[in-house]
């Protein structure tokens, strides 16, 4: 157990820790509210369970380890509330690009960008937010728990309630709306200047 004064102290854990869990959850949630509702309740989780905390790690990735599970639980409820019509729907802008066999009608864009690069700038991250925004709910959760947080796909199939099939599909139009808005705002002659389409 680790008793430092931030594991006792809920003003001092917020301070040290708030600003970091806080844009954390917004860049997997995508709602301001619902990004400070789950630091608080990541906080109090902590707070509650911080006789467990063994220090094998740092305070940080152990509050990001509480946090993930409080991020699961809000795509689990929010998932019951959605509707699936998103997911199921064809997608004109996606199925329009390939042709009948499946091949691009017209080549892609290239990205001449080293991801490596890119994670570390924050206008990226504040445009790839932006493309995620701008994605149906079902599409960006789906996005989110699959590309960012590296949830196994059975692991996401159960708590959004969906079929693997429901899961590949909507991970595909995600991808593809994804590139091409990121294409338009971040990759184009304008890179990280442009405004969100």
């Amino acid at each position: 157990m680790d008793d430092s004064p931030t594991m006792t102290d809920p003003a001092a854990l917020l301070e040290e820790h708030g600003d970091y869990l806080y844009r954390f959850a917004l860049s997997r949630l995508r709602n301001e509210d619902v990004a400070q509702d789950v630091v608080q309740e990541t906080l109090l989780a902590a707070l509650k369970s911080r006789p467990n905390f063994d220090a094998r790690s740092s305070e940080r990735t152990w509050l990001i380890g509480i946090m993930k599970h409080k991020i699961a639980d809000h795509y689990r409820k929010t998932s019951r509330e959605t509707p699936m019509s998103d997911l199921e729907s064809p997608d004109e802008a996606v199925d329009g690009r390939f042709n009948f066999v499946g091949h691009w009608r017209g080549s892609p864009a290239e990205w001449s960008a080293a991801p490596d690069t890119l994670v570390q700038e924050k206008d990226f991250h504040r445009t790839l937010r932006g493309c995620l925004d701008k994605l149906p709910g079902k599409l960006a959760d789906v996005f989110t728990l699959r590309d960012m947080e590296e949830m196994p796909s059975e692991e996401i199939c159960e708590k959004l309630g969906i079929t693997p099939t429901n899961l590949y599909a909507s991970l595909h139009r995600a991808r593809f709306r994804l590139r091409e808005c990121l294409e338009y705002n971040w990759f184009g002659k304008t890179a990280g200047k442009g405004s969100s389409r």
